[in-house]
């Protein structure tokens, strides 16, 4: 009988170890997958001569809305299965604030099929954001996970500019913005795309680099810095540059509200000589002494129109996600015809003012803005000052400064947007929890 029941037990110990193994591998495909899915999307290597569609982005496909659903239901589940406590602390005012604003616009949307439909999109993706961070239990796993997934990514980049580079680079024959040719953006749909991916996959690979793998960590940062300067995007190559020296001193600057200044002063000063030179003439004529495109590449002229229209609705914006490509903008006045065509406003600030009026702006900075700027100040002081933290620190600053050039803020199933969002939700992790070596 002994015999029996330690064979038994044995037999018990065998299979729960197997399932142990099954459950390991499966947390780890989704989330290479769920990465790979967001990065390089179901539809790769659009052909920009024959796009017919406003925004070369993807996110608006019923397939696209249906994997991600099923990747919610994935992922929301595995977290659960194993740390419940965490996703319980995405619970806190200025989360639920923020949320139910965001359903406050869609319901008052002037289109609100449009609206409902982005939302389910962007909600799916802010969900499968939060619950993948979770799904590692060691960084052990995070390292070998993202270097998986950053190799993959390049893999697929770099095999594009050589098998297809007709679908991998920038033509004169593209549709729109033919001065982009020779330009490459590899797996995306636009260069800027894949310069901001490939900044923050350089910002993973020092991660790498620092956690003791460094063969692959170099590999990482070295493919992904070569592919971002044949990208030939000037405000990523510049963001990354600053946002490498800046978080560098946070390891000087201890104090919170020196920090805050360091790492925010930029923000503002992107905000004032941007946005804030259609508003006022003293700045503009300070950005005509700068030597830099004082039109940013033709974006003052959208921007004008944007403000111009976001005076009519300050209160509640026209709907989430409810501005670009829809009726709102139908009939535009002569000579802004061509605002009927543009999919955003190339700052993602001024973009949520439009979608969710002045509180939603207000919200989104504290969400997105100061919460994570405190979580980071939590971690560090708190024992989670590693390179973990760094890393999302510095994706998380690269993404803030990014969206005063460009607009992903809550932008669906963006690969940019995605990243930056995991990122945040990193950083909120570590400010609660140590993470395990």
């Amino acid at each position: 009988m002994s015999e029996l029941a330690a064979t038994s037990e044995l037999r018990a110990v065998v299979g729960e170890l197997r399932r142990q193994q099954v459950m390991d591998l499966v947390r780890g495909a989704a989330f290479i997958g769920t990465l790979l899915l967001a990065w390089i999307t179901l539809h790769p290597f659009v052909d920009l001569g024959n796009q017919q569609l406003k925004d070369t982005t993807t996110g608006n496909e019923t397939a696209t809305y249906l994997v991600f659903g099923g990747i919610t239901v994935l992922t929301v589940a595995l977290a659960m299965r194993d740390n419940m406590r965490g996703l319980a602390t995405l619970l806190t005012p200025a989360y639920l604030l923020f949320g139910g604003w965001i359903v406050v616009t869609v319901v008052l949307s002037l289109d609100p099929g449009t609206s409902v439909k982005r939302f389910a999109l962007t909600a799916c993706v802010i969900a499968v954001a939060a619950a993948l961070p979770l799904l590692a239990k060691s960084q052990g796993e995070l390292v070998r996970w993202f270097s998986i997934a950053a190799l993959a990514l390049l893999a697929v980049c770099y095999l594009g500019i050589l098998l297809v580079p007709n679908l991998s680079i920038h033509l004169a024959t593209d549709i729109q913005e033919p001065q982009l040719a020779g330009n490459w953006r590899g797996a995306f749909g636009h260069k800027n795309v894949a310069a901001s991916v490939m900044a923050m996959v350089v910002f993973l690979g020092i991660y790498v680099v620092r956690s003791g793998a460094w063969l692959s960590g170099a590999s990482v940062v070295v493919l992904a810095s070569l592919f971002l300067l044949n990208t030939a995007s000037k405000s990523s190559l510049a963001l990354i540059l600053l946002v490498l020296a800046l978080t560098s001193l946070t390891s000087i600057v201890r104090s919170y509200w020196l920090r805050a200044v360091m790492l925010l002063a930029p923000l503002m000063v992107l905000a004032l000589l941007g946005v804030g030179t259609v508003m006022n003439e003293s700045l503009a004529a300070i950005a005509k002494l700068l030597p830099l495109d004082s039109s940013f590449t033709g974006r003052t002229d959208i921007w004008e129109f944007a403000l111009q229209s976001l005076q009519l609705r300050l209160a509640t914006g026209y709907g989430f996600e409810a501005f670009w490509g829809t009726d709102a903008i139908r009939n535009v006045p002569q000579g802004l015809e061509w605002a009927e065509y543009a999919s955003h406003s190339h700052n993602g600030y001024l973009d949520t003012a439009l979608s969710m009026g002045l509180p939603g702006l207000a919200l989104l900075i504290a969400v997105l803005v100061l919460v994570p700027l405190r979580n980071f100040q939590t971690a560090d002081s708190g024992g989670n000052n590693g390179p973990l933290t760094m890393a999302f620190l510095r994706i998380w600053l690269f993404g803030l400064y990014l969206s005063s050039l460009e607009s992903f803020f809550l932008d669906r199933a963006d690969p940019t947007w995605f990243t930056f969002l995991v990122a945040v939700f990193g950083l909120h992790y570590l400010a609660r929890f140590r993470a395990r070596e």
